[in-house]
């Protein structure tokens, strides 16, 4: 009965680790919001780092009660399988188009980081001197990635401006039709102005207030804290009673548990075919996995690195080769592709029960 029970226990740590990521990420992006924090800011650091919420907790909990290998194998289990599982099921349901951006800069930024942890794990361990290295490089590519945001935004309000004064210096006749057939909108503005004095109905009388957000905000947070610590006891405990090893439970079963929002955003933003976001939600958390979660664990306490490890991380390369080849040659990723990245996934999944 434990070993159900600790089962049951898992599945209940996921749930709260999914559910904890979403309140975290929609409680937190409204207070920034209520607060006039620029949404670049929002997006770069809450939604961006949101989905990565249940990896960084569990990994950082296994760290800190001594179980290395949950926390190794949880953040390159999950880059192994948000590749090829995750990318594979997403370009099987439509073809994936890719942006200059993500080829030739966050995809490369991910090999940086995944060939850095190999050379830095060949000693056997991640020290605190190696996790420092890890943010400061995490800092560096979040300021990139503020400033060329921040350029593109200037772009758009001076693309904005240039019309704004093109339409000021219209032909005083074109201004003239411009106004005549503005009237008819005015008049409705003015309608919508007067039903706006009206009674709110419910759902604006429900609209969340700061106070509300903070709870979602701490609620999630709270939910993600608890949830890792489940997920890491009870993958712990069976491991142990199930005879296989914390490495085998980290990279399969908590790696796919910890991976469940990148799952549901990338699968859902493939089917309504916005492929930008199904690709960079996951290269972006596989970043943030190994910059951030591993640098912050061994900032903590120095993370063992078992020597299996290093082929484990091989093979976290060789799926990002998988992916960057067609994102350089064909702009895209389609469905042979998709149909390659599972297939590659079930053959290491096979490694993995023979040779644990």
């Amino acid at each position: 009965m434990e070993i159900l029970d600790n089962i049951a226990l898992l599945a209940v740590s996921f749930f709260l680790l999914a559910k904890g990521a979403d309140f975290f990420v929609d409680g937190a992006s409204e207070v920034a919001t209520k607060l006039k924090i620029p949404q670049i800011i929002i997006g770069l650091t809450i939604v961006a780092m949101g989905t990565s919420a249940p990896e960084a907790a569990v990994s950082i909990s296994a760290a800190l009660e001594g179980n290395a290998s949950i926390t190794i194998g949880n953040i390159v289990g999950s880059n192994i399988l948000n590749i090829l599982i995750i990318l594979g099921i997403s370009a099987a349901i439509t073809r994936l188009a890719v942006g200059k951006d993500t080829s030739y800069v966050d995809i490369p930024v991910m090999f940086l980081a995944t060939i850095i942890l190999f050379a830095l794990g060949v000693d056997g361990s991640i020290s605190m001197t190696d996790g420092i290295i890890f943010l400061v490089i995490f800092v560096l590519y979040l300021s990139y990635l503020f400033i060329i945001a921040r350029r593109r935004i200037n772009k758009r309000e001076l693309a904005a401006s240039l019309e704004s004064a093109e339409a000021q210096s219209m032909p005083e006749a074109l201004k003239f039709a411009a106004e005549e057939s503005a009237v008819p909108v005015a008049a409705e503005s003015a309608e919508l102005k007067i039903d706006e004095d009206k009674p709110a109905d419910e759902s604006a009388q429900k609209k969340k207030t700061i106070w509300m957000s903070l709870g979602y905000t701490v609620l999630g947070l709270l939910m993600i804290v608890f949830g890792s610590n489940f997920a890491v006891d009870s993958a712990t405990y069976l491991a142990e009673k199930m005879g296989v090893t914390d490495r085998f439970i980290g990279l399969t079963v908590v790696a796919l548990g910890t991976s469940l929002p990148e799952l549901f955003t990338s699968v859902t933003a493939a089917i309504k075919k916005n492929a930008d976001i199904a690709i960079g939600n996951i290269v972006g958390s596989n970043i943030f996995n190994i910059l951030f979660i591993v640098g912050i664990s061994s900032v903590i306490t120095p993370v063992p690195f078992e020597k299996k490890f290093l082929i484990d991380t091989a093979i976290a390369l060789a799926a990002g080769i998988i992916l960057w080849v067609p994102c350089l040659t064909k702009k895209s990723i389609g469905r042979a592709t998709g149909i390659i990245m599972l297939a590659a996934y079930c053959a290491y999944f096979i490694y993995l029960i023979f040779v644990q």
